[in-house]
Formats: structure tokens, sequence, C-alpha cells
């Protein structure tokens, strides 16, 4: 430990409960790394706080020590986001015990929920009391309120209800000094200044330590219908979502991905099956839902656009789910990509967004440049079209050495494809933030305007600059 950091445990050590300090290797060491194995790093003092009072006990002690912070929830952002300095210069606060939910009212539509609290803990209990929380994603069984807040988590149903922003009524979080940031209650208006919820989501904790949020809820789903669809290429597919949209505003999910990653789920996923008896370039998986009786049966809606599509030849084949079971096996086609194309081999990895109408044309055209631009690799993409959000991965050649690869090659890989993804006018973190592996990238290509006002912000809500050093923003390099 540093000589700030043992003042610090010696300051909390009366102040804490004996389980919220912890320095066994064994436990820390695995908080260390991030789960796809890229990030890691040394913390030599973990806390793990039980009550936001603990939280701001840990924040102010800190923050008079100058010894920086770094919050982790459920240890799975993609970017290296919660993950500590190499040199062991900051401690981790962990909020997995803070999962209570404090309330949950139906009838209000609000549920509020400690940071620890896990998705798909969340998901059980909204059902239990006739709701649901409308935001799920592959990592559902391990990510944490606290976190989906802190990056404005996606996912597959941002098409009809939004990214975490539109999901949170209120934040409560401590600050970079101690100080408690109460703003739990759901106000429809509030216009005292500056929003500092709208701040702290999406701040990935450089601003402060979120320790609970109000969260909307919606009626739980009546019925739904699943489809899954082959078709020739991205442009079909936009063409068939604007078919579904005119026919329904419950479209939920609309999930399009090319042959290739099908073929990889099928091949690394053990029992997974093809949804349809051919082969077909491009598919799409489809979910539309209904609340309640009172509206048209989403499987209606389905059979009728797709019946109409495969009429007029804008899809190859379709079939719809013909029980949950079928319709859950579908979903686990989708959301088993990302491992089945870890399992494939090393990638450069972009979570990017471009507008809704340029997806098409932007899949087939960075895949063909990167193909020409690095030969031996394969660029593909996959992801939420109806939101514009593509995972557009470019895979190492074939027999490379993922370290030296990763190091030497992949860097010029990105530059390459945010350049593509500024020039159609997108951005080059859609869902999983910044964290450390795009802060470069977002210096890079950022207008003074945005970079200064990143700067302004963090260094006015955290003037030591403690919290979780080294991601999203850094301070301006001296001249």
């Amino acid at each position: 430990m540093t000589p700030a950091q043992t003042s610090l445990l010696d300051a909390l050590s009366g102040r804490l409960s004996p389980r919220t300090i912890v320095t066994d290797r064994d436990v820390i060491a695995p908080l260390e790394t991030d789960w796809r194995g890229r990030w890691h790093g040394h913390a030599p003092l973990l806390f793990a706080p039980a009550s936001t009072a603990e939280v701001s006990k840990i924040v102010a002690a800190a923050a008079a020590l100058g010894v920086p912070l770094v919050p982790q929830g459920g240890n799975t952002s993609m970017v290296g986001g919660a993950t500590p300095p190499a040199d062991g210069s900051a401690v981790i606060v962990s909020t997995r015990r803070m999962n209570a939910i404090r309330s949950l009212d139906a009838e209000a539509g609000l549920v509020v929920a400690e940071a620890g609290v896990i998705l798909s803990d969340l998901h059980g209990a909204a059902l239990a009391a006739g709701r649901r929380f409308p935001l799920s994603l592959g990592a559902k069984g391990s990510a944490t309120i606290g976190g989906l807040v802190s990056t404005n988590a996606g996912g597959t149903q941002v098409l009809r209800f939004g990214t975490m922003r539109g999901l949170v009524a209120g934040v409560e979080a401590v600050l970079s000094d101690g100080q408690i940031h109460d703003g739990l209650a759901a106000l429809k208006k509030d216009n005292r200044g500056y929003d500092l919820t709208q701040l702290l989501i999406g701040g990935e904790g450089t601003l402060g330590i979120v320790t609970a949020a109000t969260l909307r809820l919606v009626p739980a789903v009546a019925a739904r219908a699943v489809a899954w669809v082959g078709l020739a290429d991205p442009t079909a597919a936009l063409a068939l979502l604007r078919r579904f949209q005119r026919a329904s505003n419950e479209v939920e999910s609309f999930e399009l991905l090319p042959g290739e990653s099908l073929d990889a789920v099928l091949h690394h996923i053990p029992g997974t099956r093809a949804p349809l008896a051919g082969a077909h370039p491009w598919h799409v998986l489809i979910e539309v839902t209904a609340p309640d009786t009172a509206h048209e049966p989403p499987a209606a809606i389905v059979e009728r656009v797709l019946g109409a599509a495969l009429g007029d030849g804008l899809i190859a084949d379709a079939t719809l789910a013909a029980s949950e079971a079928q319709a859950e096996a579908f979903w686990r086609i989708r959301e088993s990509i990302s491992e089945a194309e870890r399992a494939t081999g090393p990638a450069a990895q972009h979570d990017i967004s471009v507008p809704v109408e340029a997806m098409p044309r932007f899949m087939i055209e960075a895949a063909a440049a990167c193909d020409a631009r690095f030969p031996g690799t394969h660029a593909s993409g996959f992801g939420h079209l109806g939101d514009g959000n593509v995972h557009f991965h470019v895979r190492a050649p074939a027999g490379v050495d993922a370290v030296r690869w990763f190091a030497d090659e992949a860097p010029v890989v990105t530059r390459f494809v945010d350049d593509l993804v500024v020039a159609a006018g997108g951005s080059i973190s859609a869902e999983h933030g910044i964290g450390q592996m795009k802060i470069g990238e977002l210096e890079r290509l950022s207008t003074p305007a945005r970079l200064g006002a990143l700067r302004a912000i963090k260094s006015a809500l955290d003037p030591a600059w403690i919290m979780n050093p080294g991601k999203l923003v850094r301070p301006a390099s001296p001249r």
C-alpha cells in the first residue's frame, strides 16, 4: 500500500464494519481484471460498503487523503471501465453488498433499487409485482444497477423503451467529497438548474458513486411473438423494420446479424440450432409484445407483416416461435454471439452507432473497406438495427499471436474503423461507454468544445480527479 492508502485504512478501520474492509488477495484479485481479460490492474485494498452512509465515509476519507477510488459493480464492463490502474494507486469500492430493493410501487410504475442489485434479480422482483423493467442484455445475470446507470446501458429493448437514461427517474449518489446527492424523487418537473442526475448517468463513476436509482417500470407482457427471418442484406432488413413500425408501435426488438455470426454460435455454443432450414446471408430476430389482450395479438401482427414481405420477395424465409421455449432458444442465439466470436479468435471489437438510415450501407461498406485495408482480417457487424447500434468486429488473421496483435495491429484497425464511423456521422461508443479502452480515441476525435466541456465538468465535480482515474476523460496534457 502507498502511505496514503495505509492512512486511509487506519482512518476507516474503526468507522466501518469489518466486512466492509477487505485486504485478502484471494478476494481482491478476481476484481482486478475485466471480464474479457483485456485489462489488468492492481488494488491493494477493497471496500465493500453495505450502505450509502458507508460509501460516504469512504469517499470523504479518500478525498481528504487524495486516494483514488474505482467504483465497481458486476465487473462486466466491455471497455475496462471498472478495472483499477496497474500501478496500485487506487482502491476498489465494490457496491455488490448494496443489493436491496428499497421499494416497488406497481401502481406508480417505480422501483428504488440499490446499486448492487443484479439486473436479473430486478427483473424477477418486477414480474412478481405484475410489472417489468424493460432493459435486458447478455450480462443480466451479473450486471448491476449502479453499473448500468453509470454507463447509460442499452441492450435489446432500446428500440421501444430507450437506454438507461430514459428509464432512470432519479439517482442517489455519493459525490467526490463524500456528500450525498439525494435525487431519488421521481419528479415530472424540476427546473433547479443543471441536472446532476443526468450527469451521473453515463458518467462512468468519474463524478461520483451511484448508490441507488429510481427506475421506471412498464406493464408485464401479456403476449409476445418472436420471429426469425432470413434475408439478403441489411437494406432489406431496414425495409422490413419500417413495415413493422407502420404496423405496430409495440415492436420491442429488431436484431440484425450476418450468417457467419449464426454459424459461429452453432459451432461454439452447445445446444443451439439453426432456426431456419436453409442458409441465408443475413438474419433478423424480431420481438413484438402486447401489454394486455385488448391489443391485436402480436403473433397476428408478425404473421401479417412477414406474410406480405414473403409475398413481395423482401425476405427469403421466416419462422414464428411456436412456444416460449423456442422463443428463448432464438434469443439464446443472439445473446451468445459475443461468446461465440471470442471462441473464434482475437478481434478488434467496436461498439458504435450511426444514423439508422445509414446503417445498412455502413455495415457492408465498412466491412469491405476493413478487409481491403488489412489483408487477412475479416470484418462483420451485428446489432440493434432499430437504434443504429452496430457491434462491428474485425477478426485477426488466422494463426496470429493474440497478445502481439492486440498490442500492435488492433489499435491501427480501431483508428481506421473509428474514422469511418465519424465520417458516417456516428459515435465511437453507443452503449458500452468509454472506459480506458476508448479514452485516447475520444480525445483524438472529439471537438475542442466537447472535450473542454467534459474536462470542465470533471474538474468542477471532482477537483482532485480521484474518482475512477483514467476512465472517460483525462486532464489536458501540458503544452
